[in-house]
């Protein structure tokens, strides 16, 4: 062995031995840059992928021809209207107006032979502002949006045949967003906006440049937005890179290559809906939506015609997109397409049976939570639920609110008794001082009541389904340690439309990237919004909790925004409440009189569509005003009429004062005993005493000593005094209030009640909506003028006192203590009278009052809401503007002071000072908002003790004082003589409403909902005070049966009643408890 030699190993290799050329790094964000030039009009448009997105087009005469009829005014005529007009020719670049005028088209199609062939056909109408396709039968088919959004409409393939075929435009003068001045969105609408016809042209579109399109949108947004340390980012911006290097201009081959290449990074099945099929988990849930205001910068009227343009585009989706599923709420908007557009209407029903099409939500409108009584809130989901059961035969699990100002404390209780437990909401995303700290939790009311609530990370109801849309939907997921899981909610929103094909065709290429690459979060479509919510129910026990209300650190300024809708809101709540009680009981009584059902469904109805949450808040244009002030119109004479209908069947009649052959009686519909002086004339007054539904009215005896006296100490200051209270009052303000009894004073030292004061309101940006914390800095005190006596009576005394709050307006106070009667809390009531002509001005009062505590006490529907006076965290500061109802409160140990309203619902209470919110000056969108006179009433309501039954009764009392009847004395009153229905027991318990059931034979209207038999009557009953409470029950009927009920009206368990019909009830803390009792 050895002296070997070995041959070496000759190593073969294609690696070149020298550097052809010099190969440098990419610039990756020149090549980003680059991107949109690829599709984007501008200087490269006739060269890049848009120069080949048509395949032909043909306009003007013989193939598209125009004629136009303008609608009289602005009204909106019916397509049987518009086919009886004398249309004139019409050729585009023509303009058309003004704002919210209507014009009809007659457009008549034939295409040309070199386009007969093409493989997709669409007819193309862009006026830049909305419209809708119709038949030339009246179909409507489609929505058009203009300005370049959604203006194609596929033509069918009968259109193919070289024959005209007529089809109708519908042209509405306004924009998505109405017709704001200017560019500013949310300014007040021009009148006289013109919009121009730009575009009417048959185009045959080139579906491989169209899809390539979308290919490069997405897979670019993929390069732009993903980081770049990952492979992902580099891989896409190499295959969009090669997509642009391989593009032709002119050969429609190298759009199927460009298509291939784009495969290697979307997959190749995002050309339908198999892109879904993968079986691969997904964590983003797309759903379809479309978010249409009931009203806002546009009227009702309009929005009728938005939403059927915006179903309609849904329904012609659905037939090209079956993984589309759309979801929409609010029964108003469903019962105005089944009115006005039957045919559109049939669509959707067909889409619902499919499991396509998805009534949500459960309410009659997206309501405001923060300002409707606790009523209200219950009948928004009775009439929504029992819409939606009619009409598709099944009621909502899921309580769809995206956009509202704030959530009321009592919402999950009220949901889980309509039927709901699932709650999807999204504003809290503009919270602008904390971030809310959960996606996904269980929300939970005062009584414990509990949903389970969503918040879709990517902080939109209107996503226009792009990849950063996606993508945010789990790096912005806070909940992602429960569950990682969110829904995508997409479609062209607030002025309507919903989703577009772009939108869909767009998610389908961020399946195909997920599936294919990664990185990006799975998205899925096909599945329902309770689809979704059935998959967190599994994980609810480990969900976390928000106990309480759901603030919203914004829009502050809508609890006070436009006062006289407010006030229209609070009145009629009242009046529906007695009108209710008063028919059951005229309805059980007298054979002759029909439960007026169908009326008072019409009037809660108005109701109801004037809480939209842009309506009641005071965030619409003008003409919403105008809308709404109409209806509560007919809303209180139509609640006239029916008063009238009952005291006629009982022989009463409302005057001021007694004869010879009548008797003066008090109404008093409230369910407890009242004690009130009452005026019988201009000069007779009386005390009403009792605690039936009439109420006797004895003389009020005057004594030798006054029981009110008024007296000018020194000039220019008085003192009223009763045996309760003492009240100074000098130049307006109360300097001094000292409650006799308690032997205490009120007042903070020094300090004064009943102050005037006014702010600079300038938000920064949304102005009738929001109050910024700023305003505070910039009080002033309104100077009084001098204070003269205004009454001195035997029952009042009052003082009356003038102010000039500026150069253009001005207030009137009259501040009157009455005389107090045994048994009954005393108060100094405040009656205002304002001349409002204001700009950008916040008008308040305040009460410096000797009370510490670190927290107060407001009124919210069927409960307390507690709430800091102290600036301890950003949390509490966030809450300077506070909502409350009939009263906000402020007690220590021992004692207390209530402030009592009757339309106002803006409040605050900064230590031991207490602010009621008066009246705004905002510019935009209501250029004349709250402008005018004004009459709203206050009171200062001392008492012993903490917050109690006294104050939640005396709000009530305040708000509906009892009316003075005169009766015959041959009348038999009896059947009210004593209340219907008698709650006895524990105080804290408020009897609410009294009605019919809904669904009685004899009062039931519905032929979709079986009839029940026989008569019945709900009553609901609430604790208003946060403790476990008992009470009695019992009525004048008789009472065979009685089942506690959800408050839709369902029997739950059977009530155990005593021989007579009464049967006990225990109460927990703040729940709202229905019963139905068969009669």
């Amino acid at each position: 062995m050895g002296g070997e030699t070995t041959k070496p190993k000759v190593v073969s290799t294609e690696y070149p031995v020298r550097a052809a050329a010099p190969v440098g790094k990419r610039i990756s964000h020149i090549y980003k840059e680059r991107i949109t030039q690829f599709y984007s009009k501008g200087q490269w448009e006739k060269r890049n992928l848009l120069a080949m997105m048509y395949e032909g087009v043909a306009s003007g005469s013989p193939h598209v021809q125009l004629w136009t009829w303008p609608a009289p005014g602005l009204s909106r005529p019916t397509f049987e209207e518009a086919m009886t007009g004398h249309y004139n020719p019409a050729v585009v670049g023509e303009s058309f107006g003004p704002s919210w005028s209507t014009h009809w088209f007659k457009v008549v199609l034939s295409v040309p032979a070199d386009l007969r062939d093409k493989e997709h056909l669409e007819f193309q109408w862009d006026a830049n502002c909305e419209g809708m396709v119709w038949t030339e039968d009246g179909k409507p088919l489609q929505g058009l949006t203009g300005g370049g959004e959604r203006v194609e409409w596929i033509l069918p393939d009968s259109f193919r045949d070289g024959k005209e075929h007529t089809i109708y435009i519908e042209m509405a003068c306004n924009s998505m967003f109405g017709n704001p001045t200017g560019g500013d969105t949310i300014q007040p609408p021009d009148p006289n906006k013109s919009f121009q016809l730009v575009k009417a042209d048959i185009c045959a579109v080139n579906l491989d440049a169209r899809q390539l399109w979308i290919d490069t949108w997405i897979i670019g947004d993929a390069a732009k937005e993903f980081p770049e340390d990952s492979w992902e980012q580099h891989k896409a911006l190499n295959v969009v890179t090669d997509i642009i290097d391989s593009y032709v201009l002119g050969d429609k081959e190298s759009l199927k290559k460009c298509r291939k290449i784009a495969q290697d990074y979307i997959g190749s099945n995002v050309d339908s809906s198999k892109v879904y099929d993968s079986g691969l988990p997904s964590q983003v849930f797309g759903i379809g939506h479309c978010h249409i205001d009931t009203c806002w910068l546009w009227p009702w009227a309009e929005t009728k015609r938005k939403v059927a343009r915006s179903w309609s585009n849904q329904c012609d989706l659905m037939e090209r997109y079956p993984e589309l599923n759309f979801a929409c709420s609010q029964a108003q908007q469903y019962k105005w397409l089944k009115t006005l557009y039957p045919y559109a209407f049939d669509r959707v029903k067909q889409k619902v049976k499919e499991h396509r099409f998805h009534p949500i939500g459960g309410s009659w409108v997206e309501h405001d939570t923060n300002l409707p009584s606790g009523e209200s809130l219950v009948r928004q989901f009775l009439y929504g639920q029992r819409f939606f059961e009619s009409n598709f035969g099944e009621r909502c699990r899921t309580f769809w609110l995206p956009d509202t100002f704030g959530y009321s404390s009592q919402l999950p209780q009220v949901c889980r008794l309509a039927g709901m437990d699932r709650f999807l909401t999204q504003k809290l995303s503009w919270n602008n001082i904390n971030n809310f700290p959960h996606t996904t939790f269980n929300w939970i009311a005062l009584d414990g009541s509990q949903v389970i609530c969503h918040m879709p990370p990517a902080e939109t109801y209107t996503a226009e389904a792009e990849f950063g849309d996606v993508k945010r939907s789990v790096s912005q997921h806070k909940s992602m340690d429960q569950d990682h899981t969110s829904l995508l909610v997409f479609g062209k929103g607030d002025g309507g439309g919903g989703p577009t094909w772009q939108h869909i065709e767009k998610l389908r290429r961020c399946r195909g990237i997920s599936d294919q690459v990664g990185r990006l979060p799975r998205v899925h479509l096909g599945n329902s919004v309770d689809d979704f919510f059935d998959k967190l129910e599994e994980k609810a026990d480990t969900l976390v909790t928000w106990y309480g209300e759901l603030y919203f650190e914004l829009h502050r300024g809508t609890y006070t925004t436009q006062a006289n809708n407010k006030r229209n809101n609070r009145k009629s709540e009242f009046m529906l409440r007695e009108l209710e009680l008063l028919a059951t009981v005229a309805s059980l009584k007298f054979e002759s009189y029909k439960y007026p059902k169908a009326e008072f469904d019409e009037m809660w109805e108005a109701v109801l569509l004037c809480q939209f949450h842009d309506c009641l808040p005071g965030s619409a244009i003008e003409m919403c005003y105008d809308d709404s002030d109409e209806l509560y119109a007919k809303v209180f004479k139509m609640g006239k009429a029916i008063y009238r209908d009952i005291y006629k069947l009982f022989g009463f009649t409302k005057v001021g004062s007694a004869n010879g052959l009548n008797d003066p009686f008090a109404l008093n519909t409230l369910p407890w005993h009242r004690r009130e002086i009452v005026e019988l004339s201009e000069n007779a007054i009386g005390v009403a005493c009792g605690d039936g539904a009439l109420v006797n009215i004895k003389e009020f005896k005057a004594r030798a000593a006054k029981a009110v006296t008024i007296q000018e100490v020194r000039e220019g200051v008085f003192v009223m005094q009763n045996d309760q209270l003492t009240v100074q009052v000098e130049d307006g303000t109360i300097t001094s209030l000292v409650d006799r009894k308690a032997g205490r004073e009120i007042i903070s030292k020094g300090d004064k009640a009943n102050q005037l004061v006014i702010f600079d309101d300038k938000p920064l940006y949304w102005q009738a909506w929001d109050v910024e914390v700023y305003h505070l800095d910039t009080r002033k005190v309104v100077p009084y003028g001098k204070t003269k006596i205004y009454e001195d009576k035997e029952h009042r005394v009052s003082v009356l006192t003038e102010a000039k709050i500026g150069e253009n307006s001005s207030i009137k106070t009259i501040l009157s203590l009455s005389a107090a009667l045994d048994g009954q809390p005393s108060y100094v009531e405040c009656t205002a009278h304002v001349d409002w002509h204001e700009t950008m001005k916040f008008l308040k009062v305040e009460f410096p009052v000797d009370i510490r505590n670190t927290e107060a006490s407001y009124e919210t529907q069927y409960g307390i809401v507690k709430r800091p006076t102290h600036y301890n965290t950003t949390w509490d500061m966030a809450k300077f503007e506070v909502c409350c109802h009939k009263f906000a409160d402020l007690s220590e140990h021992g004692y207390g002071v209530s402030i009592l309203n009757d339309s106002k619902y803006g409040f605050a209470t900064c230590g031991s000072l207490m602010r009621l919110s008066l009246l705004r000056s905002p510019k935009a969108p209501d250029a004349h908002a709250d402008m005018g006179k004004h009459t709203i009433r206050w009171a200062i309501l001392p008492h012993e003790g903490g917050l109690g039954s006294a104050t939640v009764r005396t709000g009530y009392n305040f708000n509906h004082p009892m009316k003075v009847l005169s009766v015959p004395k041959t009348t038999d009153i009896s059947t009210l003589a004593e209340h219907p229905v008698k709650l006895t027991g524990d105080e804290t318990l408020i009897l609410d409403c009294v009605k019919r059931g809904e669904d009685d034979e004899d009062v039931s209207h519905d032929s979709n909902i079986p009839p029940r038999k026989g008569q019945s009557v709900i009553i609901r009953i609430y604790e208003s005070l946060g403790g476990r409470s008992s009470g009695t029950i019992s009525t004048i009927w008789d009472v065979k049966k009685v089942f506690k009920t959800n408050i839709l009206e369902d029997d739950g368990e059977e009530v155990r009643i005593d021989k007579n019909g009464a049967f006990s009830i225990t109460v927990k803390p703040f729940e709202v408890a229905t019963y139905r009792l068969q009669l």
